[in-house]
């Protein structure tokens, strides 16, 4: 084993031979056993190893072992020294080897080290995205759990700081091309953060880049199959699909095949939904979705089956008025309960879907059946007119226009041209026909301009109240639970099955 002095005398060798230095090939091995020494010894070789290993391609398997070796010792200095030095090894065909060496490195428990593992992915990042793109993905697919994990994690944070000329549209259509290979297989927060990580590439940005997410997101809710209400497991990974491909949606990027699926799959089996997340009132999380997908829903295959099927779960939701006594005073022992908020989502995506067969409610129900329908809206109207009294401090400026949507449906015939927003959605002061950011626009060309200040006859926008009745509409975040148990026949929503474990190093 060498010793400080001999180290630093076969340093002078090679640094003063210059354009010759590849000629001492001796010297160099003397450096690279410097590995085998004391602390000192050690951390000389992990400076001088990396500084002149571009001069000896013959000794780059050894260079690289001997700078591994440093990598896992145990004096801290040590390791730090020569993780920090690792990014002058991904040269040519050894930066994937890099990249994964790297990548394995972040499953260190020491912050400063995983903060310098970071930084030198990202070094290399800009050296060969392609190459470092590789020996992650080679982690994530066949790498130990914790590698796996702060993978993906390190993609979903430090991606979108990478500049344009990094993130090519093939480094991205690489990106995509990997992201599905591991989409087979992963639990629900994976899922999340890799649609974390594929909404924010500039390529998919387009109509066409989002219309593509919406088909990984409906193949990973499994659309295809019958919905099984009493599986926790299935009615969360819907829920988790949907709640990502709700952002998704827009007047060009149609929500008609999970619209079509709740319809017909959900909302039979609305009172049979089991979740194991406690305190959530999954029948109303499943309604608020629909509500929002519904505003993006296009044609429809079977609009008047599925817009039956939605009216009479509304109707479920919309008591009768109770009968009176011939005093005048309820019959009954109490007043009907009624629940605002399952009311607001379902008439909301009544409204919404009615637009596109707006003699429903005239040609396709009998007369009685409509004579029933607005004795029960008026009987709601009444309750939600004492109930915005009842909060009147709360919703000043607001009880005008609250009945709305109620009042699209009175007309004769029913109206569908108010414009709604949910109550549990921010208000947006925008124009009809206005564009979203971004929205139907290309890589490279980008939004249009508003005219500023509004049309002279914009629509006014209504906003529901958002009162005790509704307070229990606050989103759930599913992107703060665990994965998803159990698997989908190979896929597994937490149970990631039989992967290989990969190699170290």
């Amino acid at each position: 084993m060498p010793t400080v002095e001999e180290l630093y005398r076969n340093y002078g060798i090679l640094a003063d031979a210059t354009e010759q230095v590849g000629q001492h090939k001796d010297a160099y091995q003397v450096i690279l056993d410097g590995v085998k020494g004391g602390t000192k010894e050690k951390r000389l070789a992990a400076q001088f190893i990396p500084k002149f290993f571009k001069h000896f391609p013959e000794l780059a398997d050894s260079a690289i072992n001997a700078q591994l070796d440093l990598c896992e010792d145990e004096d801290v200095s040590i390791r730090r020294q020569a993780i920090k030095e690792l990014p002058q090894f991904a040269t040519g065909e050894n930066l994937p080897r890099v990249a994964d060496i790297l990548t394995q490195l972040l499953q260190t428990d020491d912050s400063a080290e995983f903060n310098l593992v970071n930084n030198a992915l990202l070094s290399i990042f800009k050296m060969d995205a392609k190459g470092t793109l590789g020996g992650l993905f080679s982690q994530i697919l066949q790498g130990e759990d914790i590698v796996r994990e702060r993978a993906i994690k390190f993609l979903s944070t430090k991606l979108k700081t990478l500049p344009d000329e990094v993130l090519t549209k093939e480094v991205e259509e690489l990106i995509l091309t990997e992201s599905k290979k591991v989409l087979e297989d992963v639990t629900g927060e994976e899922f999340v953060l890799f649609m974390k990580i594929l909404s924010g590439l500039k390529s998919l940005q387009t109509v066409s880049g989002r219309q593509q997410l919406v088909e990984l997101v409906a193949e990973q809710a499994d659309l295809e199959q019958t919905f099984n209400p009493s599986d926790p497991d299935c009615v969360d990974r819907l829920l988790q699909c949907t709640r990502q491909a709700v952002p998704l949606f827009s007047k060009n990027v149609h929500s008609t095949r999970f619209v079509t699926y709740f319809c017909e799959q959900v909302l039979p089996n609305l009172s049979s939904l089991t979740t194991p997340v406690e305190g959530l009132d999954i029948q109303l999380e499943v309604l608020k979705l629909l509500a929002e997908m519904s505003s993006f829903c296009g044609d429809m295959e079977k609009l008047e089956t599925n817009l039956r099927k939605l009216f009479d779960k509304l109707l479920e939701y919309m008591p009768l008025p109770p009968e009176e006594a011939e005093n005048g005073e309820n019959a009954g022992n109490e007043e009907p309960k009624l629940q605002f908020s399952y009311v607001e989502c379902l008439l909301y995506s009544f409204h919404q879907l009615g637009r596109k067969l707006p003699d429903f409610l005239t040609a396709k129900l009998n007369a009685e059946k409509l004579k029933d329908f607005k004795i029960r809206l008026q009987y709601f109207a009444r309750g939600l007119q004492v109930y915005i009294r009842q909060l009147r401090l709360a919703l000043q400026g607001k009880t005008g226009e609250a009945l709305k949507t109620e009042e699209d449906l009175f007309h004769i015939p029913p109206s569908y041209k108010s414009t709604v927003t949910l109550s549990w959605k921010p208000v947006q002061k925008v124009e009809i026909g206005q564009k979203r950011a971004n929205e139907d626009t290309t890589s490279g060309s980008p939004p249009k301009k508003s005219p500023a200040g509004p049309k002279r006859d914009a629509r006014q926008i209504y906003n529901p109240p958002s009162g005790k009745y509704s307070s229990n509409l606050s989103n759930f975040n599913y992107e703060q639970r665990g994965a998803f148990r159990g698997s989908r026949g190979g896929r597994g929503w937490g149970a990631r099955g039989n992967r290989s474990r990969g190699r170290l190093y």
